[in-house]
């Protein structure tokens, strides 16, 4: 098991950007892909950027490729998602999850540990 902590949300207006942080502590963090995924109101978790153990295999979301850029750090026990370009439609609580195995696809169903989330709002 590892424990997950999001930082870096906040409001920002359309057009602007913001990094978010997990630090993960427990488990050595070589033995789990780790995601990002957000979930807005009225709607269901979703995947938005996944990174293999060893950065190997990257995914993004087709509404956030190009904008949002995932990096992990296993020694510092740390992934962020930086994320350019913020749309209205990226306003979402945002969620750092870790699987204990090989990443396949970014589906939130095979993540197991979840930090508590942090809320990126985009608006004018």
């Amino acid at each position: 098991q590892v424990q997950l902590v999001e930082s870096g949300g906040g409001l920002v207006q359309p057009g602007g950007s913001l990094t978010l942080t997990c630090a993960a502590s427990g488990s050595t963090l070589e033995a789990y892909a780790l995601g990002w995924f957000r979930q807005a109101p009225g709607k269901e978790r979703e995947g938005v950027s996944c990174a293999s153990r060893r950065d190997g295999n990257i995914y993004y979301a087709d509404s956030v490729k190009g904008r949002f850029t995932i990096s992990r750090d296993n020694a510092k026990r740390t992934v962020t998602l930086q994320m350019n370009d913020l749309k209205p439609e990226d306003t979402a609580i945002y969620y750092c999850g870790a699987h204990r195995g090989r990443m396949g696809v970014c589906r939130p169903t095979d993540y197991e540990d979840w930090g508590q989330g942090t809320q990126v709002s985009v608006s004018s």
